[in-house]
């Protein structure tokens, strides 16, 4: 009685934030995807990992990242200021070397559960910088997917990311800021985009941090599609996907970035951490709480965040797409628009 009644409470709390979008049935899913599951992290993999080299080379490519987007040289966070946000068990401190710091992961298990929300648009971009003209703090994010059994890189297969920008407004959508009906955003393809991950499992994405909307703390979505073709003008139309999730960040990193332009200018209600219930259903099975260091003297100058995923390569599932991007433009799927701008099914070319 006690799970049905926190789960009524939770659902009641969501559908406020997403109009229209009940997640009571997410939640459910995931619990049930989680109670059947015998991992729901990466931490029996770590020495497999550092035996293969793995951990080596991503110690390297983090290194590396932080080195082409650092402005002023990496800012290495204290100890107080990580374990009190983040849920971490690391102990640095502001003489850690970055060696240690990007050898450390979180990790949490992707798992077949209705997260891609209201707001998941098929038919975007292959590019690894999904900016666009989006003004907000840089964020680069680097994303490592393994094997939840083997411990094995999931290679080759193709990541998909989105989310809001700085005010709270999804591109793709015929949505803008606290759910106003916005029909010339569905031309629009901010903020989204997809990777093919390499020999180690890895991709990464230039964007901007995520901004907040009603209901909702900081967060991006992650899909992964096991077995998606690139059509030849770059674009992916994929709705075969076998792990679907959302990555979080520490509050008080969030609390930083919404001081700054444009974020401040976003009149939507905050919704801290402690007060999502979709990342605490994520926390109670792993860490979906990025990693990450500043670029810079300040968070303006950027941020570098990391984290990796567990999925379990025998599930796969068909994802609901609230709108599809073809040749000129987005439409609606199940609205009354008709065809759209490129025709039932055609393949956008711009």
């Amino acid at each position: 009685m006690r799970f049905s009644t926190a789960l009524v409470t939770s659902a009641a709390v969501l559908v406020t934030a997403h109009p229209g979008h009940d997640h009571s049935n997410e939640i459910l899913q995931r619990r049930e995807f989680i109670s059947n599951t015998k991992r729901s992290d990466l931490s029996h993999c770590a020495a497999k990992l550092k035996a293969r080299g793995v951990e080596q080379r991503s110690t390297q490519r983090r290194k590396a990242l932080a080195d082409a987007r650092s402005k002023r040289g990496i800012l290495e966070r204290d100890v107080s200021d990580i374990n009190k946000s983040h849920h971490s068990s690391n102990d640095y401190t502001a003489d850690t070397p970055l060696d240690v710091i990007f050898s450390s992961n979180t990790s949490c298990l992707l798992s077949p559960e209705v997260t891609e929300g209201p707001y998941y648009v098929s038919g975007e971009y292959i590019r690894q910088n999904i900016t666009e003209d989006e003004q907000g703090v840089p964020l680069t994010l680097d994303i490592a997917v393994f094997d939840v059994d083997t411990c094995d890189p999931v290679t080759d297969a193709w990541v998909e990311i989105w989310h809001c920008n700085s005010t709270g407004v999804y591109s793709g959508v015929a949505s803008g800021a606290d759910y106003t009906e916005a029909p010339e955003n569905l031309a629009t393809t901010f903020l989204r985009g997809f990777q093919q991950t390499d020999s180690d499992g890895a991709i990464s994405f230039d964007t901007i941090y995520p901004g907040h909307y009603t209901g909702r703390t900081q967060h991006i979505h992650v899909m992964v599609h096991p077995d998606a073709t690139p059509r030849e003008n770059q674009t992916i139309a994929d709705t075969t996907a076998s792990h679907v999730g959302q990555v979080f960040f520490a509050q008080d990193l969030s609390d930083q970035v919404e001081t700054t332009s444009p974020y401040s200018t976003n009149t939507q209600e905050i919704t801290t951490n402690a007060e999502d219930m979709l990342i605490s259903e994520a926390l109670a099975t792993g860490d979906a709480i990025v990693e990450y260091v500043l670029l810079g003297e300040s968070v303006s100058d950027g941020v570098l965040a990391w984290i990796s995923f567990g999925v379990n390569t025998t599930y796969t599932r068909t994802a609901s797409a609230a709108a599809t991007y073809y040749e000129g433009g987005g439409v609606e799927n199940n609205s009354t628009l008709g065809g759209g701008p490129g025709g039932p099914g055609a393949p956008a070319k711009n």
